[in-house]
């Protein structure tokens, strides 16, 4: 069997082998800075670069009870960050991403398919992810 690690978001592996495949599609990563605005009096307003937000990262997770995974165990894990307030590292191939780690800040799952008792059997989730930085 060959297998290929494609990355991880804490306990949550991205592999693609011969018998399982869990992946991630549509990653985006974005940053923003933070200016304040101060008017003056009859003349053009002045602005100060006041700092960083955290970066931001969304992506897809590819999950499929056919392929080898357990949609819903893995979408637990996802809930256990978010609720939990639990920061992560998220890495892709063999890159670290971020400066420290990863808060889940939100996910949405799609239910695509089903088994005859009722249970997911593969789904998409959409991740929102906040830089986590230690003071």
């Amino acid at each position: 069997m060959s297998m290929g690690m494609v990355g991880c978001l804490g306990d949550i592996v991205f592999t693609v082998s011969d018998r399982t495949i869990e992946t991630i599609n549509n990653v985006t990563w974005s940053g923003s800075a933070r200016y304040a605005t101060h008017q003056r009096h009859g003349t053009h307003a002045l602005t100060e670069f006041t700092g960083l937000d955290p970066d931001k990262m969304t992506f897809d997770i590819v999950l499929s009870a056919y392929l080898g995974v357990d949609p819903i165990a893995e979408v637990v894990k996802l809930w256990n960050y978010e609720r939990g307030g639990i920061a992560v590292p998220l890495v892709i191939g063999n890159k670290g991403y971020g400066k420290y780690r990863w808060s889940v800040l939100d996910h949405k799952m799609k239910m695509e398919t089903y088994d005859g008792r009722g249970n997911v059997t593969s789904a998409t989730v959409s991740v929102s992810l906040q830089e986590y930085l230690r003071g």
